[in-house]
């Protein structure tokens, strides 16, 4: 590893070891993963900071691997089956508490390079969108990979537009970076658990 500045993806998504995140300071608000803003009102962050999560608190068991995707602190947690692998990452989030679902559900299936189609209510409130991106296309709202869950319209996926990443942007999904969900989607297996909170 060279000795230059640490990127913030690479801190994020789990490159740096659990030790250097569990050092940083901890300001959480009560019931939350998200941190309380920073003293200075101009230092604007789309990305929220971290704390590392126990799996214990959301999950019976991590068989099949463990997702967790906070849309208060917009941060994805992983943990696999045998809790060897734990990897943190920056999300984007429902744009809306209406857009938002909240519960527990698992990967049904995996998808590289998917093909994005508008839902019903998303061409109603857009008609200028396009009825289909094709898979791989670089303007894919999907990214490079997809884990479909078992609701309807429901993904975690990749993102082409990195701006996202770090806020309410989304009309449903949890969206990472496309390295992130490259990385998530190898980790990831049909069955994999998921809440959502």
């Amino acid at each position: 590893m060279s000795n230059g500045p640490i990127n913030r993806r690479a801190v994020l998504g789990g490159v740096v070891g659990a030790a250097s995140l569990a050092a940083l300071p901890s300001f959480a608000q009560d019931g939350s993963t998200e941190f309380t803003q920073p003293a200075s009102a101009s230092v604007r962050n789309n990305v929220s900071s971290f704390r590392m999560l126990r799996w214990e608190d959301y999950f019976d068991n991590t068989r099949n691997g463990a997702i967790l995707a906070d849309t208060t602190s917009r941060a994805l947690h992983y943990w696999s089956e045998d809790q060897s692998i734990y990897r943190l990452y920056p999300t984007s989030v429902p744009l809306s508490e209406e857009l938002t679902r909240r519960g527990v559900t698992s990967v049904v299936q995996k998808v590289v390079n998917p093909t994005w189609r508008p839902t019903a209510s998303m061409k109603e409130r857009h008609p200028e969108w396009p009825d289909v991106v094709e898979g791989g296309a670089p303007d894919n709202p999907l990214g490079s990979r997809a884990l479909y869950l078992g609701w309807t319209y429901y993904r975690v996926h990749g993102t082409h537009d990195t701006r996202k990443i770090g806020r309410r942007s989304s009309n449903g999904c949890i969206g990472l970076y496309n390295e992130h969900i490259e990385e998530l989607y190898e980790f990831a297996k049909v069955g994999t658990q998921v809440r959502l909170i």
